[in-house]
């Protein structure tokens, strides 16, 4: 398929979905030679065309392990997500395109008390798999499963600010926080906090009932998760079934996407990415996000302890290089901040880690630890050519006389049994639509997910402030300075910040990729099986 071709069916798809105007549409074929009559008759088929409905779904995932769980406190990966939150799950609000945060199962929210009581109204009418009516109660069960004194849920940190949750009537729910938080509404849209059926004030997740548009049928971890149609969603769902396969290897991955097994493949790899280019009916996505893939390291763990450790060893790494060689230049270098540059309040520290062996040599020497010897974990299961990248940091290092031994850990189990708790691995962290949920859930003290065990009591204190501050320009230096802290004095080692790429096939007809994109996760797939 020439690239005209391919521009011509993206065309076309964008004008029977509304996004492109005739004259746009007749002017961009005309400009390739095509006849004014031609162009017209080909807008007038397109203008036509309308989202194939019924039939069965099919995506390969690039995450999933059999310890996975329908347990909404335990979701750690792309599969669980999606499912979760978009397959069988309804959360309060979602992420649109625009990265502001709307009503879903809520019809309207509202704030008061300088934004430390948030009111949110539910939509009437909804209900979940198992037939009962979605009420306050439900959602108040809900929150309080993943915020109770035993809770291990990642949402915890999210939400560590809130004081209470309670029901004013059956379609009424009142938040009430420690401090004012504009960006509140946003934190709800969490992964996790999929709304679930209620009785005697806790949730039943045990069945995977939720309010989603597909009904979950079976579900093998680590393999597949299979979902019907639900006919009493509350909003417009366009297939009949919905097939989810955990294919955690990108060759198996790209084969089961060529050899017509699947529809779309998230992750894809990037070093055969010509074989998809040239895939017929196929449209890639290439968008650039803010999700990342990291490498940090515990910081109440030896040698890790030690700053100059840490710092040695960020200049030991040529990211540069990380970028070239494992992204093939589909993504951008980063700097130990977990915020990519797109996020609002997001900064650029200084100094800017680039690579300089001769520094890390010098910052060993300080630290009377020269020679260094460490180990990495890694796997495929971290990120896509996670093992090729800590070959290649391994290589790097070399110049700065450290030797880094690369453990190679199994796909399977890897965010259970391996990141949080070997001292140094890889991550791949998906993004937050906001500054707060991204630090919160990966920095705060006391957050699930602090994947560096780092504790550092400005940090928090700034973090806690930044919320109720009203003063954008007093929030905006609150936030600067919390990621420069970060960036001087954490374990957090951002490589490099991924682009979005996938294949999707236009025989499903349906779906405008480099668009419909959420920026809460990148996981864009769910705007295909979803109005």
């Amino acid at each position: 398929m020439t690239e005209f071709e391919m521009k011509l069916k993206a065309a076309e798809k964008a004008v029977g979905l509304g996004k492109l105007s005739r004259r746009d549409f007749i002017q961009f074929v005309m400009a390739s030679g095509v006849t004014l009559a031609a162009a017209q008759a080909m807008f007038t088929r397109a203008a036509r065309a309308e989202p194939k409905q019924g039939g069965t779904f099919k995506a390969a995932i690039g995450h999933g392990q059999t310890t996975d769980s329908l347990d909404p406190a335990t979701w750690s990966n792309g599969f669980t997500f999606a499912w979760g939150k978009s397959v069988m799950g309804a959360p309060l609000v979602q992420i649109d395109q625009k990265n502001n945060v709307v009503p879903h199962v809520a019809e309207s929210f509202e704030p008061s008390d300088g934004a430390k009581k948030w009111v949110f109204k539910l939509k009437k009418g909804i209900t979940f798999h198992n037939g009962k009516t979605l009420t306050a109660d439900d959602v108040v069960a809900t929150i309080n499963y993943h915020i109770g004194p035993d809770s291990k849920s990642p949402a915890k940190g999210v939400l560590s600010e809130l004081v209470s949750v309670k029901a004013d009537g059956p379609d009424t729910v009142v938040f009430e926080l420690k401090g004012g938080n504009a960006d509140f509404p946003y934190l709800v849209s969490d992964y996790h906090l999929a709304m679930y059926p209620s009785e005697g004030g806790k949730i039943q997740w045990e069945k995977g009932i939720g309010a989603g548009p597909y009904i979950l049928e079976s579900f093998e971890p680590g393999v597949k998760m299979t979902a019907k149609r639900n006919p009493n969603y509350f909003g417009t769902t366009y297939f009949d079934a919905i097939e989810l396969l955990s294919i955690i290897d990108v060759a198996a991955r790209t084969n089961a996407y060529l050899s017509g097994e699947v529809h779309f493949i998230d992750r894809a790899d990037l070093k055969t990415i010509d074989m998809l280019k040239n895939a017929p009916d196929t449209a890639l996505y290439n968008v650039s996000g803010t999700a990342l893939y990291s490498a940090p390291m515990l910081v109440d763990q030896a040698p890790f302890d030690k700053l100059e450790v840490r710092q040695a060893l960020k200049w030991a790494i040529n990211r540069q290089e990380l970028v070239d060689k494992i992204l093939y230049g589909y993504g951008s270098a980063g700097n130990d901040n977990m915020l990519a540059p797109s996020l609002k309040y997001a900064i650029q520290p200084e100094p800017v880690y680039t690579y300089d062996p001769e520094k890390a040599k010098s910052l060993l020497k300080k630290a009377g630890m020269e020679g260094l010897k460490v180990d990495l974990s890694a796997s495929d299961a971290a990120f896509p050519g996670g093992v090729d990248a800590a070959l290649l940091m391994a290589e790097q290092a070399k110049a700065a006389g450290i030797e880094i031994n690369v453990v190679r850990e199994p796909n399977d189990s890897y965010w259970d049994n391996v990141w949080i708790k070997k001292p140094w691995c890889l991550c791949y962290w998906g993004g937050r639509p906001t500054a707060d949920a991204f630090l919160s859930i990966s920095m705060a003290a006391d957050a699930a997910w602090n994947d560096t065990h780092w504790k550092n009591p400005r940090f928090n204190e700034l973090l806690v402030a930044a919320r109720a501050e009203t003063d954008e320009a007093k929030r905006q230096a609150m936030y600067a300075e919390a990621q420069q802290i970060a960036h001087d004095d954490g374990g957090q080692t951002v490589l490099l910040f991924n682009n979005y790429v996938g294949a999707l096939s236009n025989a499903i007809g349906h779906g405008d990729f480099n668009t419909d994109f959420d920026h809460d996760g990148g996981y864009m797939y769910e705007r295909w099986w979803m109005a």
